[in-house]
């Protein structure tokens, strides 16, 4: 899932922290979160049973462990540029590489910062189930997000 991310970095002050639902693996993020992007592909209602999948995009360095990296499993698609990072244990899924130089974070995982975040994106609408309805404003990209 390729998208983009704007923040603020602000070093060493803790801006948000998530972690799993059984707790085994924890993180935290130290910058502003600029917004959610919602992936609506198959791919991604497939592996969680929903309608996708909500993430905030962070830079590398802006995002740290604080339990469980090592526990963090990961399958990837065979033939399609898509991986999913899980708890073995409780199945959420968690925090993996967006692309070289940013992480994306399940906005779900996110504690108390996340509740004032707001949807800026929906990428892939055009591959949306037909029961999924979108009711808020953020923009709608057809496929990736290119910005």
């Amino acid at each position: 899932m390729e998208t983009s991310g704007r923040h603020q970095a602000v070093k060493g002050e803790l801006m948000a922290s998530g972690e799993c639902n059984c707790g085994a693996v924890a993180f935290e993020i130290t910058c502003d979160l600029s917004g959610v992007f919602v992936c609506h592909c198959s791919i991604c209602r497939r592996a969680t049973g929903s309608n996708g999948i909500a993430v905030v995009v962070v830079d590398n360095d802006a995002f740290r462990w604080i339990r469980g990296e090592d526990q963090v499993a990961t399958w990837k698609k065979p033939d399609a540029d898509w991986q999913i990072w899980f708890c073995p244990t409780c199945g959420s899924p968690l925090p993996g590489k967006n692309d070289e130089s940013r992480m994306f974070v399940p906005a779900g995982l996110l504690r108390d910062s996340g509740d004032s975040l707001r949807v800026i994106h929906h990428i892939w609408v055009d591959s949306r189930a037909g029961w999924d309805e979108i009711g808020d404003s953020g923009k709608r990209h057809r496929e990736a997000f290119e910005g």
